[in-house]
């Protein structure tokens, strides 16, 4: 009976278990556009280059939220952070829609085998993976691995080490800091990227035998993430002189304060100051180490793409490449992920599907498109779920990416004091309206930006643009509030 099952959901919504389409969906941890296929020079991915130009790329896609957890709630739930009312690390998703069905679990219901390997959701920081989306439990990477003990205080628990294993989280401080690059003369395997890889071949093959049943994979390389550490040869790749130092370091002219950010994830990190600070030799080597480490994760990616084409997979597989946010390499003074500027929201995104043509696309794209895209796509019922879907089905765009299915796409992040700015991005401006949930939009702060005019994000021209200022805060008012809780934690 149990082999039945998949065959007979697979009939009753209109396809046989050999026609449905295969899922890989391959999630890379803080990648951001630096690849060659976006015009990035200096970037070394061959791989994901000759991914993208096998499907659709998405130049203008952009993540709900730059942050790890948030963001890949967003991915699996379809729901944007505003709606959930979680934007922290370490708060489940089931604290705000208990009976939540997870990307994977959708297709679960429909007849699909759902395996992962790898990051895919958060766990570190007190969250966990769970055992409701997947049939069968997943692999859990290292995010924050040394292979030398001299890089992580002579083999002890580092800060960063603590939090993604979600040990002693109540001591943070009182841990050492680990090195924030790592150059060894190891094999692929070393690190854990190279082991997914190897994983997800082997997955590959076994599902190539269950010709009964469809596969959806979510694969989860963690690198670029913080720290870079990658085999030598992926460091070798990159000449360190030909890195230059941002060219924007100060906060936008009349942005509000509290809008940018120092230190935080990056001061965990030796040789950073404890207090954030990063002189000009060490915020090279960083560029550095992130160029390497995503040419050291693009080398793993090419390796389970070359297994599916040699599996003969691909030609009924639906691949999705997904960053989950961008990161800042010292633009504004700032390091890693966590504001509304367009460095640690714009993400790449690719989506290749059986018939569709390859090409590119200025759609403005959510991270939240991907659920009902995917459903689509697999010719799923529309999803009825739950959790809000607030993603629109991207497959007009795939189809003719001259089709534009809406005129922005929205972010947010929160700040002290209650405060969560939401953002609109048009193609040429983003406003952030910043405030406390139930306030009078007339009371916030706002920042705008003209990407015409000034890609780096110069100056806040929210004073200086009065009237796009209404015509963006219009397209905000169209949405909901921003949730400030868990909505089961509301009195």
């Amino acid at each position: 009976m149990k082999r039945l099952l998949p065959v007979l959901l697979a009939l009753f919504s209109g396809l046989s278990a050999e026609e449905k389409p295969n899922v890989l969906l391959i999630c890379v941890d803080d990648l951001k556009p630096a690849l060659g296929c976006y015009g990035d020079k200096l970037a070394r991915t061959p791989n994901l280059d000759r991914l993208a130009a096998r499907g659709m790329r998405f130049d203008l896609a952009y993540c709900n939220q730059s942050v790890c957890a948030a963001s890949r709630n967003n991915l699996l739930l379809g729901s944007r952070s505003t709606s959930l009312g979680i934007y922290d690390l370490g708060t489940n998703f089931r604290r705000a829609v208990p009976d939540a069905v997870t990307l994977p679990q959708y297709f679960m219901k429909h007849g699909y085998r759902a395996e992962a390997v790898g990051k895919i959701l958060h766990t570190g920081h007190g969250n966990v993976d769970e055992a409701a989306s997947w049939s069968v439990a997943t692999v859990i990477p290292k995010v924050v691995e040394y292979l030398d003990p001299k890089n992580s205080a002579d083999g002890q628990l580092t800060r960063e080490e603590a939090f993604f294993t979600n040990q002693k989280l109540g001591e943070i401080g009182k841990l050492p800091r680990g090195s924030a690059w790592e150059s060894m003369e190891v094999s692929d395997e070393g690190y854990s990227d190279g082991r997914t890889a190897t994983e997800i071949i082997k997955r590959l093959q076994a599902a190539k035998e269950r010709k009964d049943t469809p596969f959806f994979i979510g694969v989860g390389f963690v690198k670029p993430h913080l720290p870079f550490s990658a085999p030598q040869k992926y460091w070798d790749l990159h000449d360190p002189a030909k890195f230059q130092l941002a060219a924007n370091q100060k906060s936008p002219e009349g942005a509000p304060p509290y809008a940018g950010k120092h230190g935080g994830e990056i001061s965990n990190f030796d040789p950073v100051k404890p207090n954030g600070d990063v002189n000009d030799e060490v915020a090279r080597k960083l560029i550095h180490g992130y160029y390497a480490a995503s040419s050291y994760m693009d080398a793993q990616l090419g390796r389970v793409i070359d297994e599916l084409d040699r599996l003969e997979l691909s030609k009924n597989t639906i691949i999705v490449l997904w960053g989950d946010h961008g990161w800042h390499l010292g633009d504004h003074g700032i390091w890693t992920k966590h504001t509304n500027y367009e460095q640690a929201n714009r993400i790449p995104l690719f989506i290749i599907a059986p018939g569709m043509k390859p090409g590119a696309t200025r759609q403005l794209a959510e991270t939240v498109d991907i659920y009902p895209t995917l459903a689509d796509l697999a010719g799923l019922p529309k999803p009825a779920v739950p959790q809000p879907i607030d993603g629109l089905s991207l497959v007009p765009v795939l189809k003719d990416p001259s089709v534009r299915i809406r005129d922005n796409a929205t972010h947010a992040f929160p700040r002290g004091e209650g405060r969560i700015g939401r953002a609109i991005r048009t193609e040429r401006y983003r406003l952030v309206e910043w405030k406390r949930p139930g306030t009078p939009s007339d009371d916030a702060d706002f920042e705008l930006y003209d990407y015409e005019s000034d890609p780096a994000e110069s100056e806040n021209l929210a004073k200086k643009k009065p009237e796009v200022v209404k015509e963006l805060r219009a397209m905000l008012a169209r949405q909901p509030e921003a949730e400030p809780r868990p909505i089961n934690l509301r009195k």
